[in-house]
């Protein structure tokens, strides 16, 4: 992805947030100039990768396929004294913008439609053994009601409702066409995008970047190269 890209999708999603009355911390609108300045008190945050984290998963295609993410509270899988033992999100999709399939092997997510349009999921199952996609029916709960589905059958969530999503349960989920866009809510437990997602389509979780123009506000994944410190060091 280009630089200008990032900034423009941060903008983007920011704009959309504040339209829809949702508030982000204070360092979402932090310049590199000012993160260098607060280094010594973020090191928590640089350790759990909170803040904007912005992908086409490689694809070139962002407004296609990937996403704005931001992540608001985490934990961590090897450091239980550090952050918090569940994990907030939100993510900010374009009309006709999804994920790829993919599942994970530990978080249990529930995915909210928090606002806009009409929140667009596609369930298969995976063999814990393979890894494999599955053609076999789909039980899932929604805001606590039991449901069975085909695999790769459409699933709609409005605004307020939620799908809770469990292990080796891979998922396609975005904005469906026709509704606009769409800003979800992610809680679950402690998440680990580095170790934890496995994608059934070719992808990348972090793009590679063209600095084309410089950095509005920098991505979870850049701050030890930016800020030169150890984001371990507490």
């Amino acid at each position: 992805m280009k630089r200008s890209e990032i900034n423009q999708a941060i903008r983007y999603a920011s704009d959309l947030m504040k339209a829809c009355h949702i508030s982000l911390p204070e360092y979402s609108g932090w310049s590199v100039e000012e993160w260098v300045a607060h280094t010594p008190e973020t090191a928590l945050i640089r350790q759990l990768m909170l803040g904007w984290d912005i992908t086409d998963f490689g694809c070139g295609d962002f407004d296609r396929i990937g996403t704005v993410l931001y992540t608001m509270r985490n934990g961590s899988d090897t450091d239980p004294h550090a952050g918090v033992p569940y994990c907030e999100k939100y993510l900010v999709l374009k009309e006709g913008q999804r994920l790829p399939k993919h599942y994970h092997v530990s978080k249990t997510e529930d995915i909210i439609n928090r606002a806009g349009g009409m929140l667009q999921v596609f369930l298969w199952n995976a063999d814990p053994g393979t890894g494999c996609q599955l053609d076999t029916e789909v039980c899932v709960y929604q805001d606590g009601i039991r449901h069975v589905y085909q695999p790769g059958e459409e699933i709609l969530i409005s605004p307020g409702n939620s799908i809770s999503l469990t292990p080796y349960l891979a998922h396609v989920f975005g904005a469906k066409p026709g509704y606009g866009p769409l800003i979800c809510g992610e809680v679950s437990k402690v998440n680990n995008d580095v170790t934890d997602n496995y994608f059934l389509e070719p992808t990348s979780r972090f793009p590679r970047i063209e600095e084309d123009e410089p950095i509005l506000h920098p991505m979870c994944n850049e701050y030890g190269s930016l800020l030169k410190a150890d984001p371990c060091a507490l």
